[in-house]
């Protein structure tokens, strides 16, 4: 017995050890090949996932082509049209350039109606006003949509030259003299003409307006400036289509005050103004490359 505990005392831990392990318990070699390489398989996994989640935060597309309706708290039913070219600079950010054509109202406008020829005019308005707004700014991601599903929403920053387009509203007006004679001839004197106020006082003599450009080589360029701000909801089921909504606010200032709507005994200033602040919508569609 001494003899032995010599023994095993003169041994190397791993061999005493060794001695008492049953070989069934002991994993074969090939188990702890098996055993090694599901690690590594295990650890590249892990390392393939992150680089593809970071690649796609990544967008699959470098230009965006848009175009869309306008609505608008200044327009009418339809305010106007927009299209649009975005690059992308980023993950984040993009660049864009846009040009945007709307009819600006006054809010006051209130359409009148003639009784007798059934014909319909806005009241007291002297000139239409189109405005063209050329943009520049930048777009910035604040949530990304997955590559075949989801929402993306954008939030965005512009500003550029406002090219506002006055153009006259034209009326029909009856001038006809009518005289009280029975059975006296009458000849009908109706003439197209701007509308203004002062001159055309006889509200039942406006017998409807005339057709829209029937003033439009009367036409006045006023230069101006605007800013908006907005967000973007795209949803595009395609990585290379895309649509969406947008909507924000949008500032514009005018040098001077531009004259949509006249009546008598109050000044064209008084009555309009050369900031027009408003809220908007647009629906767009278009492709991504």
């Amino acid at each position: 017995m001494l003899t032995n505990l010599r023994t095993l005392d003169g041994m190397a831990p791993q061999r005493a050890f060794s001695r008492f392990i049953p070989t069934s318990l002991a994993p074969p070699a090939p188990v702890r090949n098996f055993y090694t390489f599901g690690f590594c398989l295990l650890a590249l996994l892990g390392a393939t996932s992150r680089v593809q989640a970071q690649s796609s935060d990544e967008p699959s597309y470098q230009k965006e082509f848009t175009y869309g309706i306008n609505f608008n708290t200044r327009g009418g039913l339809i305010g106007g049209v927009a299209v649009r070219s975005t690059r992308v600079l980023d993950e984040k950010w993009s660049r864009f350039w846009g040009v945007e054509g709307v009819e600006v109202k006054h809010p006051k406008e209130q359409r009148a109606l003639n009784g007798n020829t059934g014909g319909s005019f806005v009241y007291g308005k002297s000139n239409y006003l189109f405005v063209i707004r050329p943009s520049y700014g930048m777009q910035r991601v604040v949530f990304r949509k997955a590559p075949e599903s989801g929402v993306q929403v954008n939030a965005l920053l512009g500003a550029g030259p406002s090219i506002g387009l006055l153009m006259p509203y034209y009326i029909y007006y009856d001038y006809t003299v009518r005289e009280n004679r029975p059975g006296a001839p009458v000849q009908e004197d109706i003439r197209s003409e701007q509308y203004d106020p002062e001159v055309n006082s006889i509200r039942d003599r406006i017998l409807d307006r005339a057709p829209l450009f029937s003033g439009a080589s009367d036409t006045k360029v006023k230069f101006g400036a605007h800013i908006r701000g907005a967000l973007s909801f795209e949803y595009g089921r395609y990585r290379d289509a895309v649509a969406g909504i947008e909507t924000g606010f949008l500032f514009e200032l005018y040098p001077k005050e531009l004259t949509i709507l006249r009546a008598q005994n109050i000044n064209d200033g008084t009555l309009n103004t050369n900031f027009y602040p408003s809220v908007y919508l647009t629906l767009y569609i278009g492709h991504r490359s």
